[in-house]
C-alpha cells in the first residue's frame, strides 16, 4: 500500500496576467486592475494551499496501462508516461472558503464573483506548479526526472478516473476534497493529476 503524504504550501506569488487570461480580459484597464486587487485582498487570508500525494508503479501490457491504483486504456496518458516505471498521483486544493465568497458575490456583485473565479483558477494552478517544482527538485537530486502533469478529462483519459483518484488518496479526509455525482470536485478550485517519473535525467 502506497504511503499518502500531505503538504501545505505558503501562498505562491500571484500572476496577475494569468488572472486576466482566466477572465478573458486584457490589461491596462485601471478599473479592472482595481477589481483584481480588491479580490486578492478579499481572499488573501481565506485560502489554504494543500496537496496530498502518493507514488505508484506503472506498467503497460496488451494496451492496458496499469497505474498501480487503477487500469486505463488511455493512449494519450500512455504516451505521456512513456519510459516511466512510476508515477506520482496528487490532489491539490485552495480550500472551500473561496467557493463561499464566490457564491456570496454572485448575488452581491457579479463582476467580483467572476474575478474571484479567475483568481481561484490562478491560485490552484500556482499551487500545482509549486508542488511540481518541489517534487522535480527532490527527484532530480536522486537522478530522476518528471514528466508534465496529466489530469483526468484531458485527451482520452476519462473524467471518471477522478473517482479512483479521490478514493485512492482519501482526499475527503486528507485535504477536504470530495466528488459529486457529476464528477465535479468540491472545493471547486481543486486539481488532481498524474506525473510520470523517469529513471534518468
Amino acid at each position: 500500500m502506497s504511503i499518502i503524504k500531505i503538504k501545505e504550501y505558503p501562498a505562491p506569488e500571484v500572476n496577475r496576467s494569468e488572472i486576466l487570461r482566466y477572465m478573458q480580459a486584457k490589461g491596462g484597464d485601471s478599473a479592472l486592475d482595481a477589481l483584481i486587487e480588491r479580490g486578492l485582498k478579499l481572499i488573501e487570508d481565506k485560502l489554504c494551499f494543500r496537496v496530498c500525494y502518493a507514488e505508484f508503479p506503472v506498467s503497460l501490457r496488451d494496451g492496458a496501462l496499469n497505474l498501480g491504483f487503477t487500469v486505463t486504456d488511455s493512449r494519450d496518458l500512455s504516451k505521456c508516461l512513456n519510459g516511466c516505471d512510476r508515477i506520482l498521483l496528487f490532489a491539490a486544493t485552495v480550500g472551500i472558503e473561496l467557493d463561499r465568497q464566490i457564491l456570496r458575490y454572485s448575488r452581491l456583485e457579479p463582476s467580483m464573483a467572476l474575478c474571484l473565479q479567475a483568481i481561484g483558477s490562478e491560485r490552484a494552478e500556482a499551487l500545482c506548479d509549486a508542488f511540481c517544482d518541489d517534487m522535480e527538485m527532490q527527484y532530480n537530486e536522486q537522478g530522476f526526472s518528471l514528466r508534465p502533469r496529466f489530469s483526468a478529462g484531458y485527451g482520452d483519459l476519462p473524467l471518471s478516473l477522478q473517482e479512483d483518484i479521490i478514493k485512492t488518496l482519501n482526499t475527503p479526509k486528507n485535504i477536504g476534497v470530495s466528488l459529486n455525482e457529476s464528477l465535479l470536485m468540491s472545493p471547486s478550485k481543486s486539481v488532481t493529476a498524474i506525473i510520470g517519473i523517469k529513471g534518468e535525467k
